[in-house]
């Protein structure tokens, strides 16, 4: 079928859009993703109050191997003795999807991000900034006491648990070794409690744990569940409104079925996924760094979707847009956000005391060839712009300033080098250079800066 590209460069992005999810280290956030999530959490502790909602259910069915009635079914602690029971990875990971959609109810552009704590174990460090997840301790009363208990895991701790070739066994050390436990424990107050979804940092924890998870699954592929059901997510519980779908967890053991991928190191990677539009009019991934696109990424007819970087796209072989699809690729620069907020000052509804609250118990213990490789220098540039391609081709170059607008295009057949000359008159700033095929797709969209 005939492939059919639209490649826009906005400077702006329409918050009538929808997306799924390019999750990345918080310390990969833009300023703008930063306020932007922090005044979502706010906005959902109103109304209906999600936060509260999901502490509470995630306090009421925390655990029951110690009470009257250790038949009932529970979120935690059911391997390794009662793996028919188990649903800890699947159930966070659905509990972090949950969240999120809301979150990008209020803002389709944002998406939770994950704190590996195996790296970031400051007291001081951004994490706890009032500009991210500081603002809320005052404000929410969750009482956090940093660093007065641990240990918190290491990176050995994190490649060692990636060694396990067992699911059931591999589930069980993540969830009560220090990958899981050590950072609820080190933040304190609410969480290393069963209300630990109170406070905000659980969610960045918990992707962290969920790509821990994707990891391990993408070296072993050996993820299994026998429940065919979750508590909460088995088509009977209402939230504002709303029944709650059905999921079976053996259906989100990879992360791509909910349209979550994760970027890391400046580079997420996009594959292996289809746009369908299950969860959103128009599926949007956005990241700060390079997008790189391909490897069967799929855009079918009657389907919309955005892919939105701030500095670079790769467009790889395997990726397809079908004709009658709506797809954008764009490059951000609206970055600096001038709105600023006193989260200090923020007079939300505090939880309620928390100290009386027992704390959890823990367990101590032990197609390569077709691949056009392309560089862009010098960039800063001056006055011209030299494209290397890893084989002669036959195709075009475009030069658009931050307003979209097309200001240079030049053709070239049968080669492996593109220049620009005569730069020089370009006003300085930011500008995108796109590079077209001679069947007009799109191989590169680069930011570049005129000096």
């Amino acid at each position: 079928m005939k492939k059919s590209y639209l490649f826009i460069i906005l400077l702006c992005f329409s918050i009538t859009l929808y997306s799924q999810s390019i999750r990345k280290n918080y310390l990969e956030m833009t300023d703008y993703e930063k306020s932007e999530l922090v005044n979502a959490f706010y906005q959902l502790r109103q109304g209906p109050d999600l936060f509260n909602d999901l502490s509470n259910f995630h306090m009421n069915f925390f655990n029951f191997d110690n009470t009257s009635d250790p038949t009932r079914e529970d979120l935690h602690f059911n391997l390794p003795d009662e793996s028919e029971r188990d649903i800890f990875l699947a159930w966070h990971r659905r509990q972090m999807f949950e969240i999120e959609q809301a979150m990008q109810d209020i803002n389709p552009k944002i998406s939770l991000a994950f704190w590996d704590s195996s790296q970031d174990q400051s007291t001081t460090g951004p994490l706890w900034d009032n500009v991210l997840l500081g603002s809320f301790n005052t404000n929410w009363s969750l009482g956090r006491n940093l660093g007065a208990r641990g240990p918190m895991p290491t990176a050995t701790d994190v490649s060692n648990i990636l060694t396990f070739t067992d699911f059931h066994d591999f589930s069980n050390e993540l969830e009560r070794r220090a990958v899981h436990r050590g950072a609820h424990v080190w933040t304190g107050g609410a969480m290393p409690t069963p209300v630990s979804p109170r406070d905000p940092v659980f969610y960045f924890h918990h992707s962290f744990v969920d790509k821990v998870w994707k990891d391990w699954e993408e070296l072993h592929q050996g993820s299994f569940f026998t429940k065919t059901s979750m508590l909460r997510y088995d088509g009977t519980y209402v939230f504002d409104g709303e029944t709650l779908p059905l999921v079976n967890p053996n259906d989100i053991i990879d992360t791509r079925s909910l349209g979550v991928f994760y970027g890391e190191n400046g580079l997420a990677k996009l594959d292996n996924y289809i746009v369908s539009n299950s969860y959103r009019a128009e599926e949007v991934f956005y990241y700060q760094y390079e997008i790189e696109v391909g490897d069967n990424f799929i855009v079918p007819e009657g389907t919309n979707s955005s892919i939105e970087s701030v500095s670079e796209i790769n467009f790889e072989p395997g990726f397809e847009v079908f004709a009658g699809a709506s797809f954008d690729a764009s490059i951000d620069n609206n970055i600096t956000n001038k709105r600023k907020i006193n989260q200090e000052k923020r007079d939300y509804m505090p939880y309620d005391v928390i100290s009386d609250l027992k704390p959890i118990v823990w367990e101590e213990g032990d197609n390569e060839g077709d691949t056009i490789l392309i560089t862009a220098s010098p960039n800063p540039f001056t006055e011209k712009i030299t494209i290397t391609l890893s084989k002669k081709m036959d195709c075009a170059i475009e030069v658009f300033n931050m307003m979209g607008m097309l200001v240079r295009e030049e053709s070239f057949q049968n080669t492996d080098k593109l220049v620009i000359n005569k730069l020089y008159g370009l006003s300085a700033g930011f500008y995108v250079i796109r590079v077209v095929g001679n069947n007009g797709e799109i191989i590169l969209a680069k930011k570049i800066v005129k000096l």
